[in-house]
């Protein structure tokens, strides 16, 4: 007597094996696509530049500075006539993002985005000698590591001291990134300054004459403020 197999026919399995890997290809193919789609999107349209109001990050940042002088500890110390000083919103750097753009953004000189600005809060200390900088920078080193920031620069050389550090967490998608940095200048000077990437002020930002956000007067350092 002939004995009949139960299992399934093998050309049969060959076909749904094929038929198998065909719609999986197929699904990668359509996810590759919607994928290339989505990246040639963004790519066209340029990746936004996160939200945030400028008053608020200034007041942020006078804050960080504010915990840099508390940390330099130089009772000493003098408030500098200093380039630059204060509360700033520019939108120096915060250049027209994408593809569509490229054509407006000439070689070498780049458009900038309207409504797009950075934030940088800077000052100036006098009377500071380099043996005075070199600890009170490590007391700034060891305050804000403690406090999460990372050091991205560091250098301590015979004549000259500078101290970068970024904190975690900021940036593209959360905020703005910030950094923190203290370098010491000719004459026994020390420079404290904060930055804040660029960022789109919210429609209806109160604007000076210049055009630039309206920014609160800097407190920072208060000990020394009138």
């Amino acid at each position: 007597m002939t004995q009949r197999h139960h299992g399934q026919n093998p050309g049969r399995r060959r076909k749904i094996l094929a038929a198998s890997a065909a719609g999986l290809a197929l699904a990668a193919a359509v996810v590759g696509t919607v994928g290339l789609a989505q990246w040639f999107a963004q790519g066209w349209q340029g990746i936004p530049y996160p939200v945030a109001d400028p008053a608020a990050t200034a007041r942020e940042l006078d804050g960080y500075t504010q915990s840099v002088y508390d940390a330099l500890a130089l009772p000493g110390a003098e408030l500098a006539d200093w380039p630059g000083a204060g509360l700033v919103a520019e939108g120096y750097n915060c250049n027209l993002r994408g593809m569509r753009n490229w054509s407006r953004n000439g070689f070498g000189n780049p458009t900038e985005d309207p409504g797009v600005v950075t934030v940088s809060d800077t000052w100036g200390l006098k009377g500071i000698s380099h043996p005075q900088a070199q600890p009170a920078l490590e007391r700034v080193r060891e305050e804000l590591t403690r406090r999460g920031w990372e050091v991205t620069e560091y250098e301590n050389t015979a004549d000259r001291l500078a101290l970068r550090l970024t904190l975690p967490g900021t940036g593209t998608g959360t905020g703005t990134g910030k950094t923190i940095s203290v370098r010491t200048y000719p004459g026994d000077r020390l420079q404290v300054a904060a930055h804040a990437d660029c960022a789109r002020y919210p429609s209806g930002t109160s604007l000076n004459h210049h055009g630039e956000p309206s920014l609160p007067a800097p407190a920072a350092p208060a000990q020394l403020r009138e």
